[in-house]
C-alpha cells in the first residue's frame, strides 16, 4: 500500500484546511485509516482515525474542530480542519493499516505511510 499526503499549507489562526491521501497499490476498504502529527520537538500524537465502518474518534485538542473521513471508491482519506489554532502547527502523516487484535483508539501506528503534509498556523 502507498498512501500519497496532500493538502497543507499556511493559514492564519481560525482558518481551514482539508488534507487528502491517495491510497494506492493495494486495497484499504478493511484497514483502518488514521492521521498523526508531530510538531517540532514534541512526540508524534495521533489526530484522528476512522474505521472501515466509518466509526470515528479524535483527540481531545481536535474534537469539535477537525473531521476524518474516507472515500473506500476512490481510496482516499480526508481530514477536514477548521478553527486552526497555533497549536496545531506540525507536519501531518497518514496512516493506515489492518485493525485486527489492534486497540481502539491505537496506541502505536498501522502499518503503512504516508510523506508528510506541513500544515503551518500562523498570522
Amino acid at each position: 500500500v502507498q498512501l500519497q499526503a496532500s493538502g497543507g499549507g499556511l493559514v492564519q489562526p481560525g482558518g481551514s484546511l482539508r488534507l487528502s491521501c491517495a491510497a494506492s497499490g493495494s486495497t484499504i476498504v478493511t484497514y483502518r485509516m488514521a492521521w498523526w502529527r508531530q510538531a517540532p520537538d514534541k512526540e508524534r500524537e495521533l489526530v484522528a482515525v476512522i474505521s472501515h465502518i466509518g466509526s470515528t474518534y479524535y483527540s481531545q485538542s481536535v474534537k469539535g474542530r477537525f473531521a476524518i473521513s474516507r472515500d473506500n471508491p476512490k481510496s482516499t482519506l480526508y481530514l477536514q480542519m477548521d478553527s486552526l489554532k497555533p497549536e496545531d502547527t506540525a507536519v501531518y502523516y497518514c496512516n493506515a493499516g489492518s485493525g485486527i487484535g489492534r486497540p481502539w483508539p491505537p496506541r502505536a501506528p498501522y502499518k503503512y505511510w504516508g510523506q508528510g503534509t506541513q500544515v503551518t498556523v500562523s498570522s
